[in-house]
């Protein structure tokens, strides 16, 4: 039986790789309202340069914080996601909702949503540009395909379906336009969908094979 300790990271983009960028820039933040408040006090009262300072350095120093808390994991047939100082847990086994949506833009991205009884998560699946992209790693998409497997939804088949059909793609060394995820992304641009849209269960269905 599987537990939080056998969890597999559903990261797109792994806080490791973002968390030394962010902790420089929270720093250089609570420098500059350390400074800002220095010169507001040569002017104004020092409860005034208190306030612009805190103004200045707090609210991006938790919000960094927040960020590097987010975090998501599939252990068993469970999914949490972990946002801030607040966690959804979701059983695939007993799925109520599954959509594959798509935001297309300079940035695109495609992500689940998932829902069951009690609660709901996203998982960001894919993010594409003009020049590339960045997938969900082959482990993750392999263990989300067959949590997704076990599921009683039509829905939750053909998205891991989806799923497998990308492995297949990524395995082969296969261009982005012969990859599912990519390809609805492309899908929906062309019939102007933008710049959010769910797919349904056909369109979903159409992107294997």
């Amino acid at each position: 039986m599987s537990t939080e300790a056998d969890a597999v990271s559903l990261d797109l983009v792994p806080v490791a790789l973002i968390a030394p960028r962010l902790k420089k820039f929270a720093v250089a933040v609570v420098v500059l309202g350390v400074v800002v408040g220095l010169v507001v006090s040569v002017f104004a009262s020092t409860t005034a340069a208190l306030v612009v300072g805190f103004m200045i350095a707090v609210p991006t120093s938790v919000s960094v914080l927040l960020t590097l808390r987010r975090h998501i994991s599939l252990y068993g047939n469970h999914i949490r996601a972990q946002v801030g100082l607040r966690s959804h847990d979701v059983d695939v086994a007993e799925l109520m909702s599954v959509t594959l949506a798509i935001r297309s833009g300079r940035i695109s991205e495609v992500s689940v949503h998932l829902t069951d009884s009690r609660s709901s998560v996203r998982i960001p699946l894919a993010l594409y540009t003009a020049g590339g992209g960045r997938e969900l790693d082959i482990l993750a998409l392999r263990k989300l395909a067959d949590a997704l497997a076990l599921g009683e939804l039509a829905s939750a088949a053909a998205l891991s379906s989806v799923l497998i059909e990308q492995l297949r793609a990524e395995a082969r060394g296969a261009g982005l336009e012969e990859r599912p995820l990519y390809r609805a992304v492309e899908m929906v641009r062309a019939a102007g969908r933008v710049p959010k849209t769910t797919l349904t269960d056909q369109e979903l269905a159409g992107l294997v094979g």
